[in-house]
């Protein structure tokens, strides 16, 4: 499909680098795709940023039926502009969209629209440390019928945020609430697609969690309230004894991008690692024990965060003085080495446009 394009005549004053945060502020131009039951996906096209308009009864209001993504463009030394796993993206979009009963959009298509919109919008990618441009598709369905059913109409988009640091201390250590009261996810349930509706569950334990002087929560399993499982927006990561263990993918965890590239750096480099089931319990033996080294979460928006303090069961752990493991920053410098061009790409995963 041959992707339209119509350019701004308005474009916007773009935000001084100290200003950016986290997703406030927004390009010139959106991508949009229109799905039709019987017709498929259709009239994809490039078009100025605008709110779209709604039907009050349309299904994602009601039922939640929508699914999204976040990767990140960057622009290198030599003025180059790369993508970091883009290909993965698009695919996890489509596992999710399995999930909410959304068809699959074209993998190659979408790829295609993304470079198109970077092409057009490449003066807003940020190029100061830190920075990059945060890349949100997603899809929304688009009936006006509140029969509970899957939709028959949808539509694709793809929006652009120049972004800095997910939180507003960088790369310093974050202290984290182990949740006791409320639950995430369930296997079987959507967990593992990145739905709306998980991010909406989650708030509450958010709210506590800062109310408490934290910065996220860590869930524990929906079953035995005893097993890890993933930070509200990260995977999670422990080094006990000189082994990084992750919990595996269950069913009820997001299969994290950053997630398994820490762990294929982590291969790369012989440093000992582990995908499996882990309790609580074992974490909290470890640290006093004085075999919990190190622990860090990991995702495209803060790609790592080192925690510097757990908080379980009223009582705090304070991990590596409350600072940056040796583990965690070569970690972090790796792969944004990777993503921003300055070291060398083993493994395949930069797109250049």
């Amino acid at each position: 499909m041959k992707i339209k394009i119509e350019l701004t005549q308005n474009k916007k004053e773009k935000p001084a680098t100290s200003a950016l945060g986290f997703g406030k502020f927004f390009t010139d131009h959106m991508f949009i795709l229109d799905y039709t039951e019987g017709k498929g996906w259709h009239d994809p096209r490039i078009v100025p940023y605008q709110p779209i308009t709604l039907d009050p009864s349309s299904k994602v209001f009601h039922y939640g039926q929508t699914v999204f993504e976040g990767l990140k463009a960057y622009v290198t030394e030599t003025n180059d502009v790369l993508l970091f796993r883009p290909q993965n993206n698009f695919k996890r979009l489509n596992l999710s969209s399995a999930r909410l009963c959304i068809p699959p959009v074209d993998e190659e298509l979408a790829l295609e629209a993304l470079k198109q919109l970077l092409t057009i919008e490449r003066e807003w990618i940020p190029n100061a440390p830190g920075t990059s441009l945060y890349i949100r598709p997603f899809v929304i369905a688009t009936d006006s019928y509140l029969s509970v059913a899957p939709s028959q109409t949808y539509q694709f988009m793809i929006i652009l945020s120049p972004v800095g640091s997910y939180y507003a201390n960088g790369i310093n250590p974050v202290k984290i609430l182990v949740e006791q009261q409320y639950v995430r996810a369930v296997a079987g349930g959507t967990g593992e697609a990145k739905t709306g509706g998980n991010y909406a569950s989650s708030l509450k334990g958010q709210e506590l969690a800062n109310e408490d002087g934290y910065d996220q929560t860590l869930w524990l399993d929906g079953k035995e309230h005893r097993f890890v499982e993933e930070v509200g927006s990260m995977n999670i990561f422990f080094k006990i004894n000189g082994t990084v263990i992750t919990p595996a993918l269950n069913g009820s965890i997001l299969a994290g991008i950053t997630r398994d590239s820490i762990i294929n750096i982590l291969n790369y480099k012989q440093i000992p690692v582990e995908e499996r089931q882990i309790s609580i319990d074992e974490i909290i033996e470890a640290h006093k024990n004085g075999q919990l080294e190190e622990a860090f979460g990991t995702g495209t928006a803060a790609v790592i965060s080192p925690i510097g303090e757990l908080k379980y069961l009223d009582e705090k752990f304070v991990l590596n003085n409350g600072e940056i493991g040796q583990l965690s920053q070569l970690l972090y410098d790796t792969l944004t080495g990777i993503q921003t061009g300055k070291l060398e790409d083993p493994f395949g995963w930069i797109v250049k446009l």
